[in-house]
């Protein structure tokens, strides 16, 4: 083979690399998005600091963002975010499947435009990352998620895609 045979073949090696890590950050930051932009956690207030803004704030702002990696319990990852004024208590809420898995919210509150990201997985709570602690995957694509605020009010659906 020649040289110049050779740098052909380089070359189009290069280009068709380049197009295919292209793709798959492309997909990559679609997909996951939600979880790397904006600080996810404030500390929960004391009554002298931010009790107004608890009172203000409205669970219609609280969103189920996206359920990613259904049936793998590796990848499986819900993620909520706050995008209302002020910040949001997350204690007691309830993230229920459609077989009856329910997940109860520990103490967290998250800030205007915060996210926390709940894995099905076994895990450490951190202040973005929840653990259910499950041993088989639950999300099935079709299936829907429902979550409920402290009082047992429908906040918001969202379907698994």
């Amino acid at each position: 083979m020649d040289r110049r045979r050779l740098l052909y073949f380089l070359l189009l090696n290069a280009l068709v690399s380049a197009c295919v890590t292209g793709t798959i950050l492309f997909l990559y930051d679609r997909n996951l998005k939600a979880t790397s932009s904006v600080p996810a956690y404030a500390p929960p207030s004391g009554p002298e600091t931010g009790a107004a803004n608890l009172s203000a704030a409205s669970s219609d702002d609280v969103q189920i963002v996206s359920i990613v990696g259904a049936d793998n319990l590796g990848a499986e990852v819900v993620i909520l975010r706050y995008v209302g004024a002020g910040q949001i208590d997350l204690s007691s809420w309830q993230l229920k499947d459609e077989s009856g898995n329910i997940f109860l919210f520990p103490s967290i509150t998250l800030v205007n435009g915060g996210a926390v990201q709940l894995h099905t997985a076994a895990g450490t709570n951190t202040v973005v990352d929840l653990y259910w602690n499950l041993s088989a995957p639950i999300w099935k694509s079709g299936e829907t998620a429902s979550l409920y605020d402290a009082n047992g009010e429908l906040v918001v659906t969202y379907k698994v895609p």
